[in-house]
């Protein structure tokens, strides 16, 4: 995660499309006054939860397939996690390792009680197929499995997921210099941790070193609290909802930059509150935030990693 936070800090300042502005910032850290408004993980109470390994599998696969909604104006992350969720009801078997590895397109369609074909349906597929195999081969078949590998330790978590599935290996090239992002390994670890409330598969001593999850709506959000300035002329294809290349330095910089802005956003509500702030939490807050605005106007890129 350090690798993280200091290839985003190195985006941010060399950054030619996107502004971190520090006195926004302030203003909205002195207007929540070192207080994050509380939103509970499960807030609209789409997710399946058994408090046991199974809610683990579910959590997985979730989060392998947690990307690129936007092409579809009607599909939400919230119709993916209550589909996946009344699968699972109605089928315990569904999420197996053996069965991950045989799903076709209309298959998860059907599973999902979706009428046409997903975003990147083909790419959903072959990320469901990877990590079935790579669950049978080296986990049991069980995402439990892994988690109970990593010691308790959110990071090494995340380090043993991009490891062993290329799909959640979450890295862009900007100006010749690799940046990390990892925002579905991240935020599958703060998943755990928040369904579990910190207990059991949820327990991490590290929760702490998860950063904010770089996707689409949260540079929205911190773009209409003022933490975010765009050049006009990417303000401008934003706005006219052109679609920005994956790995672009447009794309890559929205998103390095969010992390680095939340960063310091709960560095700063530390020194002035005296109170320990998690970025999971301040996430969750933006991300809410931006699910509730319907003025926000996210960027458009096609990509699996969010």
């Amino acid at each position: 995660m350090e690798e993280v936070r200091a290839t985003s800090a190195w985006v941010a300042g060399c950054s030619t499309h996107v502004v971190v502005d520090s006195k926004g910032l302030e203003k909205v850290v002195d207007t929540i006054q070192g207080s994050i408004p509380k939103v509970e993980w499960d807030f609209e109470g789409i997710h399946y939860f058994d408090n046991g390994p199974l809610t683990v599998q579910y959590l997985f696969v979730l989060d392998a397939l947690n990307f690129c909604f936007w092409p579809d104006k009607d599909m939400t992350y919230d119709h993916l996690a209550s589909g996946l969720r009344a699968a699972l009801r109605n089928d315990k078997s569904v999420f197996d390792a053996d069965r991950l590895q045989k799903y076709t397109g209309p298959q998860l369609r059907e599973l999902l009680k979706w009428p046409r074909p997903l975003p990147l349906e083909d790419e959903r597929i072959r990320l469901l197929h990877e990590v079935g195999q790579e669950l049978e081969r080296n986990f049991g078949g069980k995402a439990a499995n892994l988690v109970e590998s990593c010691g308790k330790s959110a990071v090494y978590l995340v380090a043993l997921i991009t490891r062993h599935f290329p799909g959640f290996r979450d890295h862009s090239m900007y100006k010749g210099h690799q940046v990390f992002l990892y925002k579905r390994a991240q935020i599958f670890a703060a998943d755990l941790w928040g369904a579990f409330k910190g207990q059991g598969y949820g327990e991490f001593n590290d929760i702490g070193a998860i950063t904010m999850f770089a996707d689409y709506i949260v540079p929205a959000v911190l773009r209409n609290l003022g933490v975010l300035r765009y050049s006009s002329a990417l303000a401008s294809i934003i706005e006219s909802n052109k679609e920005i290349s994956s790995g672009s330095e447009e794309e890559v910089e929205l998103r390095a930059c969010s992390i680095y802005a939340v960063e310091k956003m709960r560095e700063l509500i530390e020194i002035k509150s005296g109170k320990k702030v998690l970025s999971v939490e301040l996430d969750l807050w933006l991300w809410s935030f931006g699910i509730h605005c319907s003025s926000l106007q996210p960027h458009r890129t096609l990509s699996i990693y969010y």
